[in-house]
């Protein structure tokens, strides 16, 4: 059996979470799909895949092969694309992660304009409420709201001015101590996302100092999503603390109140992110020249609503 192709049907099993979904995207038999794995396993000469009936699980020395396995491939890809040629038409499925709220409501009506495009292209649209390990997880772009470390990963700047807010309801504040700095949180209610930590948020040092002030807090709800902590604040449940196009609606239409407008830690940049040398595959350039000039627009257009959020 040929190793290449083992290694595509061992991803394509750890993308799908089975073995039959394996099978199904690459239009193999489950046997065949079986065979693959175990020419792989006696090869390394060690376990790969711990099998149940719900789902596969990576062993320890799997988790290592696998990544080794999405780089090899990666790069043959990108290999076979650039000796194809600098037009070579774009085909196969674009990969792309993004956090729930940016890439339902921002990126998908791109991916939706995208499509129209290049009708011959698929899409797989991944939504993560954490940074993805892109070249491990089989990633080509992801759409990041953060401030970006050093590293080999590939960046374009779409915009700039998206903000950490706090915001209750009126109706909570009202029954409540007035919040009039970051210290005052300790009395209040907390929903927390459990993005920046269960138990606290950090906030710029205040006038004069150089330390960051930290607020620690026993929430009284923690949600794993951003629509859930939205709804419990408008509800009067308690004080949350989201990014400015997540509350502007609700900021506007006055189901939601900013406070702490001080004490906003700053803008953070967005970008799309790709591994080093994904530029340059066909499918990757041909959703960057799509993307990037709307997502700018629209990255605009929420800022000037940040803005206009502040006054």
């Amino acid at each position: 059996m040929d190793r290449i192709e083992a290694m595509k049907v061992f991803v394509a099993a750890l993308d799908e979470g089975s073995l039959a979904g394996a099978g199904r995207r690459l239009g193999r038999s489950p046997a065949a799909v079986s065979r693959a794995i175990a020419y792989l396993e006696n090869h390394v000469g060690a376990e790969l895949l711990h099998r149940t009936t719900r789902a596969l699980k990576l062993s320890e020395i799997g988790q290592g092969y696998a990544e080794a396995c999405r780089r090899v491939l990666t790069e043959l890809e990108t290999a076979d694309l650039a000796a194809a040629g600098e037009h070579a038409a774009p085909t196969g499925t674009l990969t792309i992660t993004a956090p729930p709220i940016g890439g339902e409501e921002v990126l998908r009506p791109v991916i939706d304009a995208f499509l129209e495009e290049y009708p011959a292209l698929s899409v797989r649209l991944v939504l993560l409420n954490r940074a993805a390990n892109l070249v491990e997880e089989g990633i080509d772009i992801a759409l990041r709201i953060l401030d970006l470390p050093d590293s080999s990963l590939v960046a374009i700047r779409i915009g700039g001015d998206v903000r950490q807010v706090v915001v209750a309801s009126p109706r909570y504040l009202a029954q409540h101590p007035r919040i009039l700095q970051p210290a005052d949180l300790a009395k209040h209610r907390i929903i927390t996302t459990g993005d920046e930590g269960r138990d606290r948020w950090v906030f710029p040092p205040a006038k004069g100092s150089k330390v960051p002030r930290a607020v620690h807090f026993k929430p009284r709800l923690i949600v794993n999503s951003v629509r859930g902590a939205l709804g419990a604040a408008v509800a009067g449940i308690g004080v949350t603390r989201l990014l400015t196009y997540h509350v502007a609606e609700r900021v506007k239409d006055g189901s939601l109140k900013l406070v702490l407008r001080n004490a906003e830690p700053p803008a953070r940049p967005v970008h799309l992110v790709m591994p080093e040398g994904r530029p340059s595959v066909p499918k990757v350039r041909a959703f960057i020249d799509v993307a990037v000039p709307r997502l700018r627009a629209e990255f605009a257009r929420l800022s000037a609503e940040a803005l206009a959020l502040k006054r």
